[in-house]
């Protein structure tokens, strides 16, 4: 099946889609789609089944007869039934679907948490028919997708009845900074680095948008006030729901109080905790449900193995808590100005900077092997202790080797990234002083010394320092 012209990039995640969907081989296939919303997974899925003259249904929050009779007119649709079939409960309707010509699937099943929220034994159900399709050697193929991301991830997890059943655990992520750039129409770097700060790599957002594209850096401000920062706009209101629509959160001010205390630069459990007036112990359940929904992604210290920092995943949010929720009622009341002029010298220092140095850690990830002497095997930050000056080191981008038993590890690379400042060589001796003080436990002898930077370079600096520009991070743009 060829990829309609419609979807933009998203190659890779059809071609696995379309060899599931390919003819059934006498055995039964189960697929299970994830990811956040707003990434197309509808879109692909609607696509495929279209495609290969598929059934799609498309869950919604309803009761459970509600969501059967829905069902029953899908299917009747898909079968070109004079009336739908009657289903009284989720065993009739997995029972009948399981009955079909193999031929007329693949079956998918979209928004499955909205169903076994009220209908728990659905996986049950299925995981039965799947086993009873094999010993039958029925080719049915089902593609189970879903959003909430803390459900899905449970579902071919631990004891979960469907564990061991799937052929294809597929998960859509937001498009990479520079595909990102691609579909937003950005050729001008630091402005494609401003907007994926706010609207990251959510294909869904453009659209929301209403296809408003920023012209140049000087038309940036006036963008945000006619789209993100709009209460005409559904931008505005987007990173609430992100939050409400995780179906394992409860209690959702103490979650966004969380997020605020991530965002405004508190990484630790203690941190986060004294932001929010709560015990350390009081905030574990809330840090792993948002971690387990993928608003939240813990980072270890690549130097020391027990310390680890928590980081907003959706830039969305982060935008939101620095920049939105101080002022909600400001916003709401159409002040958008006002709002955004106080605003935006913290977007600047907290939303810009620290997502800035995830890109360049993402360029490390996406650089060609020869750029650090190696392929990767790990990249992240750390912090490197300097007792004799009683100081510590902050290293923004490390890049490792892969580990290899018996040797001290290679450092490939240490890295500082500044968004607005000129990088000189108080940069690059402090990141020297890094690598001497790591050089008895790494291999350092090889270790590239780099600097990333959104406001350049001073001249003269060691041709030895990689320097890496935001022409360099979008190069594939030109």
């Amino acid at each position: 099946m060829e990829k309609p012209s419609r979807i933009f990039a998203r190659d890779d995640e059809w071609d696995h889609l379309a060899r599931f969907a390919a003819p059934a081989r006498g055995r039964p296939q189960l697929g299970v789609v994830s990811g956040r919303r707003r990434q197309g997974k509808t879109y692909l899925l609607q696509a495929l089944a279209e495609q290969a003259g598929g059934l799609y249904f498309g869950a919604t929050e309803a009761t459970e007869t509600e969501s059967l009779g829905l069902f029953a007119a899908a299917v009747g649709t898909h079968l070109d039934l004079a009336a739908p079939p009657r289903f009284d409960t989720w065993d009739d309707a997995v029972r009948f679907l399981f009955s079909l010509d193999p031929e007329s699937g693949p079956f998918v099943i979209d928004e499955l948490p909205y169903l076994t929220k009220v209908s728990p034994a659905l996986p049950s159900i299925l995981q039965r028919e799947l086993d009873q399709a094999v010993s039958a050697g029925r080719g049915t193929s089902l593609l189970l997708c879903g959003s909430a991301m803390s459900v899905m991830g449970g579902l071919l997890s631990g004891s979960a009845p469907l564990r061991g059943r799937a052929s294809l655990e597929l998960i859509v992520r937001r498009f990479d900074y520079r595909l990102a750039a691609e579909f937003w129409d950005l050729t001008d770097p630091r402005l494609a680095v401003l907007v994926h700060a706010v609207t990251g790599g959510t294909p869904a957002y453009r659209r929301f948008a209403g296809d408003d594209l920023p012209r140049s850096v000087d038309d940036f401000d006036a963008w945000v006030l006619r789209t993100v920062l709009s209460p005409v706009n559904p931008l505005l209101r987007e990173a609430r729901y992100l939050l409400e629509e995780e179906l394992e959160v409860r209690d959702s001010a103490l979650y966004h109080s969380v997020l605020a205390a991530v965002a405004a630069g508190n990484g630790t459990r203690g941190g986060i905790a004294n932001y929010v007036g709560r015990k350390a112990t009081d905030i574990g359940h809330h840090l792993t449900v948002l971690e387990d929904s993928g608003l939240v992604r813990r980072q270890q210290d690549v130097f020391r193995a027990r310390r680890s920092t928590y980081r907003v995943a959706e830039p969305l949010v982060v935008f939101y808590q620095v920049v939105m929720r101080p002022q909600w009622g400001l916003l709401e009341s159409g002040r958008a100005r006002n709002v955004w002029e106080a605003a935006r010298a913290r977007f600047l220092s907290q939303v810009v900077g620290p997502h800035f140095e995830q890109l360049c850690r993402d360029f490390a990830l996406l650089a060609p092997a020869d750029l650090f002497g190696e392929l990767p095997g790990e990249i992240g930050s750390g912090v490197v202790p300097d007792h004799s000056r009683r100081t510590q080191i902050e290293i923004d981008v490390v890049v490792l080797a892969p580990a290899v038993p018996g040797r001290r590890r290679k450092l490939l690379s240490l890295g500082e990234v500044k968004w607005g400042e000129t990088m000189g060589r108080r940069h690059v001796e402090r990141l020297d002083r890094a690598r001497q003080l790591l050089s008895a436990d790494y291999d350092t002898s090889d270790t590239v010394l780099a600097c990333y930077s959104g406001a350049g370079f001073e001249p003269g600096l060691d041709p030895k320092v990689l320097t890496i520009g935001l022409d360099d991070l979008y190069r594939s743009l030109a």
